[in-house]
């Protein structure tokens, strides 16, 4: 009466993943080259269009339309040089 032996199978080895290929790296800089200018417009038409409708309930005309399009201008340059920062460390 000896310890129990394990009856479970060791786990398979990892399979090394390839790298990817010239094909595939051409495609995700082109969808990211594709996909920047709609990211820093889209901020900045939400940012004036939150102050303009601002603007017009509470007739303060030009101020929060000013005030939220440089926010939206802002916001979108960051989130510009986020992502491509991130696609040239490799990490997204």
């Amino acid at each position: 009466m000896g310890t129990p032996r394990n009856t479970t199978p060791p786990p398979p080895p990892a399979k090394p993943v390839p790298p990817l290929g010239r094909a595939a790296t051409l495609a995700r800089q082109f969808a990211l080259a594709v996909e920047l200018p709609f990211v820093f417009v889209a901020t900045v038409l939400i940012g004036g269009g939150i102050g303009y409708w601002l603007d017009s309930r509470f007739h303060t005309s030009p101020l929060f339309l000013l005030v939220l399009g440089a926010l939206g201008l802002v916001a979108g340059l960051r989130e510009l040089v986020r992502r491509a920062f991130r696609a040239g460390t490799g990490r997204g």
